[in-house]
């Protein structure tokens, strides 16, 4: 069981590595490596390194915790996260987020690969998720609650802030970037979707899937961290016209809007 003293073990080795202070916290989905070069670095910890962390199993997720600056703000970027298909439970998928809290991280972003349900998105385009649909199995607030961190049934009614979406739909006008927004749902993976699966989730509201993101979102707003997420739609499931696609085509489409999502990001946090 997650526990206080583990994630004070962890907040208490980074600053031991002079991580004092942390104004944001970044998640770097799959295939999203570029917004490392455009911050100013000051340190590179390995996850292996770091107390009670769990460590990246999957092979396009390079598993460094990334401390760094842009525009004088001090951010966090996770270069890898955790999924519960590589075996990890809801609460060491969400370790690394409460330790940024602990850390003083005051506005969460997040990115992930997405399959696009929605018929009007296509490969590559970016999407602002504005809800999420959680079929998931498991939560992370399961278990016992420590009112340090978070209430015992926190609110999920607005569960992505709406001055930091105000801001990225801001900053994609300005960079001419087009930013659709949707409703993400959570699968567990790591098989992709049937057929069926793909009306289902269109019949109950769903604009792309994916099997990251939500059980951050939900810890963020357990603790009360204002929180983004993008989604970069790597294919297209329509069930009607459904092609094969593997995992090294969705890193690939993934890598080709990497530019302009890192670019987004960047600009979108020297505004705020």
């Amino acid at each position: 069981m997650q526990t206080l003293t583990q994630l004070n073990e962890a907040k208490d080795f980074l600053i031991k590595q002079n991580i004092t202070q942390a104004d944001i916290g970044i998640v770097l989905g799959t295939g999203l490596h570029q917004f490392i070069n455009l911050i100013e670095i000051i340190d590179t910890i390995p996850y292996s390194e770091i107390p009670n962390f769990p460590v990246s199993t999957v092979e396009f997720h390079k598993g460094n915790l990334i401390y760094g600056k842009i525009a004088g703000k001090k951010i966090l970027v996770m270069q890898g996260r955790f999924h519960a298909y590589e075996g990890y439970s809801m609460k060491e998928i969400v370790f690394p987020i409460r330790v940024m809290k602990l850390l003083g991280v005051q506005k969460l972003f997040l990115s992930n690969a997405a399959g696009g349900i929605n018929l009007n998105f296509k490969k590559g385009d970016l999407v602002l998720i504005d809800d999420h649909i959680n079929l998931q199995s498991g939560n992370p607030l399961t278990g016992k609650n420590f009112e340090e961190i978070g209430s015992r049934f926190p609110d999920m009614s607005s569960p992505y802030d709406k001055e930091i979406m105000d801001e990225l739909l801001k900053q994609s006008h300005k960079l001419n970037i087009n930013l659709n927004k949707g409703v993400y749902a959570a699968v567990n993976g790591p098989n992709l979707e049937t057929r069926a699966e793909y009306r289902y989730l269109k019949i109950i509201g769903a604009d792309m899937v994916g099997m990251s993101t939500v059980p951050e979102v939900i810890a963020a707003n357990h603790m009360q961290l204002p929180c983004v997420a993008v989604s970069v739609i790597t294919d297209e499931c329509d069930p009607d016209n459904l092609k094969p696609v593997n995992i090294a085509e969705i890193i690939e489409v993934a890598g080709r809007s990497d530019e302009k999502l890192s670019k987004l990001f960047y600009e979108t946090i020297k505004a705020l």
